[in-house]
């Protein structure tokens, strides 16, 4: 026996939808039309959780205002509030690679929450009444706002709560590293070359802080997407919206979602242009780029465990080779490294995105908002991993920072002030050439006795201003 169908119709006519399905005739043509990336770039669950929240909220700024009747809003956000809370994440099948306006996936959310109010309201599916997808659902909106406004939405909520934790996490594990280990004094490194001395402490808080000042990059970009596009409907204009919606309307998103949401102060730049979110995607890269240097910098100094600098330990968290016994890799390294080569090339694909706005619509919407939004939620699972398997884990190697610190002929800077630097060059230089430690050299050129290298020549004092 075949699958069972409905007949759907829309503007261009007739459409078979499967017959439990809760999608409509233009959710349908796009499945049908846009076999791109199928299945995996689908919408995942933070922008459908948006999209029901801009129906929910424009229900209610609608009923607040007089435009939609108050049984019908109430329906509207029952139904909304199911898309919310993710009951109906199958009823989303729509790929990225759509229309460029998001049209398309904003009448998905359309159809679904008309067809499921209806069925709330004991109507039959596809029958559009009590409730209407466009007259009703999408009152008082266009795809060309609702989606700007399902985009700011998704990207805050990630940002807030799944990308500033996993900073946050990650950076209280760092500081606190910094001060356990504030008095190991060891070996900088400038150029990758020998430099000199610094503390571990000072190399991990470095790292912390690095992580601290690009969290507030990301926060402030955040903040950047709460003003939102509803209320411009098609070109900016806000024709067929009443006065006063897109003030109301942001105070139910506010209100909905906790987080300071306000209507855009320039419909017409909201529509065609989308440069907070390429701002945020450019934080969020920024973000990426200290995680690139703070995991390379782990896995240069636990490289070994013989015959790499091998200062620190990291976890041993699985065999690193399928023909070598014993090897362990620095793989949190890896995959942190990965996600951010992943976030640096969806950030291109943002910034060349955000160019394409043409008079008054930009229409890359849809792979700017799946590019920046996987940039986060990467980012996210990436420091999180990072954390647990293995900053917690980083343990020094005090023996072998001891003798690499040793061995170091920078620590000659320390003489600078008392025999000039092009005498301490000559220390170096002589020790690096006949194989003996600075101390010996030193005496031997008799520019020092050994009284004076022993008190001015001192690591730790050279770790901090002053010595």
């Amino acid at each position: 026996m075949g699958e069972a169908f409905r007949v759907e119709k829309d503007a261009m006519g007739e459409v078979r939808v499967t017959a439990d399905r809760l999608w409509g005739a233009q959710t349908q043509r796009s499945v049908d039309n846009f076999p791109i990336g199928v299945p995996r770039f689908r919408w995942d669950r933070p922008v459908i959780r948006a999209l029901g929240l801009v129906k929910l909220a424009s229900a209610r700024a609608n009923a607040r205002l007089g435009v939609l009747p108050g049984d019908k809003a109430q329906l509207i956000e029952r139904a909304a509030r199911e898309v919310v809370d993710g009951t109906l994440d199958a009823e989303f099948p729509l790929v990225v690679f759509q229309t460029g306006s998001g049209t398309q996936s904003n009448m998905n959310a359309n159809e679904v929450i008309a067809n499921r109010a209806n069925q709330i309201a004991g109507g039959k599916l596809g029958a559009k009444s009590p409730i209407h997808p466009n007259d009703d659902v999408n009152l008082s909106q266009s795809s060309n706002d609702a989606f700007p406004a399902v985009m700011h939405v998704a990207l805050v909520e990630a940002i807030d709560a799944r990308l500033l934790p996993a900073v946050d996490r990650l950076v209280e594990t760092l500081a606190a590293k910094s001060h356990a280990y504030s008095d190991v004094v060891m070996l900088g490194r400038t150029h990758l070359m020998d430099a000199t001395p610094v503390t571990l402490g000072q190399v991990i808080g470095g790292w912390a802080a690095q992580f601290d000042e690009t969290r507030r990059f990301v926060a402030a970009a955040r903040d950047a997407l709460h003003p939102i596009a509803l209320g411009g409907t098609a070109v900016g204009t806000g024709l067929n919206a009443p006065r006063g919606f897109a003030e109301a309307v942001a105070g139910e998103l506010a209100v909905l979602t906790g987080k300071p949401f306000v209507p855009a102060a320039d419909k017409f730049a909201a529509l065609s242009a989308h440069d907070a979110v390429v701002n945020a995607s450019a934080a969020v890269r920024t973000l990426s780029g200290a995680a690139m240097k703070v995991a390379n910098d782990v896995r240069w100094h636990a490289s070994g465990p013989r015959a790499g600098l091998a200062e620190i330990t990291i976890p041993d968290n699985e065999p690193g080779s399928s023909i070598m016994p014993g090897k362990v890799n620095p793989t949190q390294c890896e995959a942190l490294t990965m996600v951010a080569a992943r976030v640096f090339g969806n950030d291109a694909t943002v910034a060349f995105a955000g160019t394409q706005g043409n008079f008054q619509l930009n229409v890359y919407k849809p792979v700017m908002l799946h590019a920046a939004l996987e940039s986060v939620e990467l980012l996210a699972d990436a420091l999180a991993s990072f954390d647990l398997r293995c900053a917690r884990g980083i343990e020094p190697r005090r023996e072998r920072i001891r003798a690499n610190l040793e061995r170091s002929l920078m620590l000659v800077t320390a003489l600078n002030p008392h025999v000039g630097y092009e005498n301490a060059a000559k220390i170096a230089q002589k020790a690096h050439r006949d194989g003996t430690t600075l101390r010996e050299a030193a005496l031997a050129l008799g520019l020092v006795s050994a009284e004076d290298f022993d008190r001015w020549v001192d690591p730790a004092a050279m770790t901090r201003p002053g010595n």
